[in-house]
C-alpha cells in the first residue's frame, strides 16, 4: 500500500471516530431533555400571579407646520389726487341760536321770610365785623400818633439839651479867644473837635474857613485854651467828636 492510500485511510478513520463521538453526545443531550420533561410534568406547577401594565404610549412628536412663504408686497398705484372744485358762493354758518334762560319760580311767602332773616344776620355780622375794623384801626392810629408824638419830644428834648451843651462849649471858647482889630461882619468858621470823655481837646481841625486866615486862628486858640472843655448834664449826649460853629457877632 502506497503512502497516499494509507494518509486518505487514516483521515476517514479520524473523521468516523468524530462522527461517533458527536452522535453520542447528541443522544445523551436528548435523554437528558426526557428525563427533565417527564420530571416537570410529574411536579404540580407553582402560580405566579403577573399585574400586566399597559405601557404608556410613547410620546406624539410635534409637527411643526410649515410657515406659508410671505405674500408678495404689491405697490399700490400712485394716482393724483383729484381736483378740489372751488367753491363759488362761500356760505356762513348760522349762528345758534342761544339757549333760553332757564325760569325760576317765585319763593313762596314762607321761603321769602327766612331768606330776609338770614340776610339781615348776614348784615349784622358784616357790619359788627366792619366796626370791629374800625375800632382796631383807630387804635392803631392812636398808638401811632402817640409813639410819634413822644418821639417827636424826646427828639426835641434831646435837640435842647444837645443845644444848651454846644451852647455852653461855645460859651466857653468865646471867652478865651482874642479876636483880630480889623475883623468886619459876621464871618462863620467850623471846626471839628476831637475830645476825651473827660472834656479834653486832643486835636481840632477846620472844616470851612471864614476867609480871615487871622479869625479862624484866634479861634482855634481859643478851643484849646478852653480844654477840658464843658460835659452835657446826659452822658447819652456825649460824642467823641464834635462840630462846632462859631459866630463872632452871635451870643
Amino acid at each position: 500500500m502506497s503512502t497516499l492510500t494509507l494518509g486518505v485511510f487514516q483521515q476517514r478513520e479520524h473523521g468516523l471516530g468524530r462522527s461517533f463521538a458527536l452522535s453520542a453526545m447528541v443522544h445523551i443531550v436528548l435523554a437528558a431533555v426526557l428525563f427533565l420533561g417527564v420530571r416537570w410534568q410529574v411536579h404540580a406547577p407553582s402560580t405566579v400571579e403577573v399585574e400586566l401594565v399597559d405601557a404608556p404610549p410613547p410620546p406624539t412628536p410635534v409637527v411643526e407646520a410649515p410657515k406659508p412663504p410671505p405674500p408678495p408686497k404689491i405697490e399700490p398705484e400712485v394716482k393724483p389726487p383729484p381736483p378740489v372744485p372751488k367753491p363759488d358762493i362761500v356760505l356762513r354758518e348760522k349762528p345758534k341760536p342761544k339757549p333760553e334762560p332757564k325760569k325760576i319760580p317765585p319763593p313762596k311767602p314762607k321761603d321769602d321770610l327766612e331768606l330776609k332773616k338770614r340776610m339781615q344776620e348776614q348784615l349784622a355780622m358784616e357790619q359788627k365785623a366792619l366796626d370791629q375794623q374800625r375800632q382796631e384801626r383807630q387804635l392803631r392810629e392812636l398808638l401811632a400818633a402817640q409813639k410819634a408824638d413822644a418821639a417827636r419830644k424826646a427828639s426835641a428834648a434831646r435837640a435842647s439839651a444837645l443845644g444848651e451843651y454846644i451852647g455852653r462849649i461855645q460859651a466857653k471858647v468865646r471867652g478865651n479867644w482874642i479876636l483880630p482889630q480889623d475883623l468886619q461882619g459876621n464871618p462863620e468858621a467850623i471846626f471839628l473837635v476831637i475830645q476825651l470823655p473827660t472834656g479834653e481837646v486832643l486835636s481840632t481841625r477846620l472844616l470851612k474857613s471864614s476867609g480871615n486866615p487871622a479869625y479862624d486862628t484866634a479861634v482855634e486858640r481859643a478851643i484849646l485854651k478852653s480844654s477840658p472843655l464843658p460835659l452835657p448834664s446826659d452822658r447819652s449826649l456825649f460824642d467823641r467828636e464834635l462840630k462846632l460853629t462859631f459866630r463872632p457877632r452871635d451870643k
